[in-house]
């Protein structure tokens, strides 16, 4: 399975677009292999660098893994002996969304300036990633044509520089693309970095979530969205 959506990355990428190429599994359905060149990707700092902003790839597996484990998990403490065993999940979850996306469904990564010249059978490094998808919820009412944002994370050494707002932007322009109006995502009560993100991005608060969570000192999860206006879609 890697080794045949492998090929299928390997080739060319056309900007902004959804490539007419068969799925893994032999059907008509087409792989999402999505790119934006940092020209296309409007920032509100000109200074800032500007990041390719792409589909992750089979060759992205082992530094997209390492950047969301190391984002998302505690590698030292009690639980650092659950490290590795949360980084092979991580890693076997990727390694099968990468191979067969779902229908609405892609990971982006950001590729620093300095590696943006890369062929696409090679591993880079990676400033950041994030998933907006499709998705259904048993917990949360919003539209049947929605997108949920997730798993956002920039590496270390390229916070600050304005790869989540080129990322969030990103993920505007492919759900202008699907024609889906309405962005979900969740953020951590104590993220206050990341609230400024997503309201400077023009997401607003719906509501709080995980009451039973802060019962036991455990942060809750503020429930935001976006509506992209009609002008957009025109």
């Amino acid at each position: 399975m890697i080794d045949s959506a492998r090929k299928q990355y390997d080739q060319p990428i056309i900007p902004h677009t959804v490539s007419a190429i068969a799925a893994p599994d032999g059907s008509n359905a087409t792989l999402p292999r999505w790119q934006f060149p940092p020209r296309d990707i409007s920032t509100a700092n000109a200074d800032r660098p500007t990041f390719l902003i792409r589909a992750a790839r089979p060759p992205d597996l082992h530094n997209l893994t390492d950047l969301l484990a190391r984002s998302f998990h505690v590698q030292d403490g009690f639980w650092g002996w659950a490290y590795p065993l949360l980084r092979m999940g991580i890693y076997e979850d990727l390694r099968n969304r990468i191979a067969s996306p779902a229908p609405h469904q892609v990971f982006l990564v950001a590729v620093p300036p300095i590696v943006q010249l890369e062929r696409s059978n090679a591993a880079v490094p990676l400033a950041g990633g994030v998933e907006i998808a499709q998705r259904r919820s048993l917990w949360h009412s919003r539209p049947e044509r929605s997108l949920y944002i997730s798993n956002l994370a920039v590496a270390a050494d390229y916070r600050r520089q304005g790869v989540a707002t080129q990322m969030l932007a990103a993920c505007e322009r492919i759900a202008v693309r699907w024609k889906i109006p309405d962005l979900y995502l969740h953020v951590m009560e104590d993220n206050h970095a990341a609230q400024r993100l997503y309201d400077q991005a023009g997401f607003e608060l719906l509501r709080t979530d995980g009451a039973l969570a802060s019962w036991f000192g455990q942060p809750r999860q503020l429930y935001l969205h976006k509506h992209l206006p009609r002008s957009r879609f025109s």
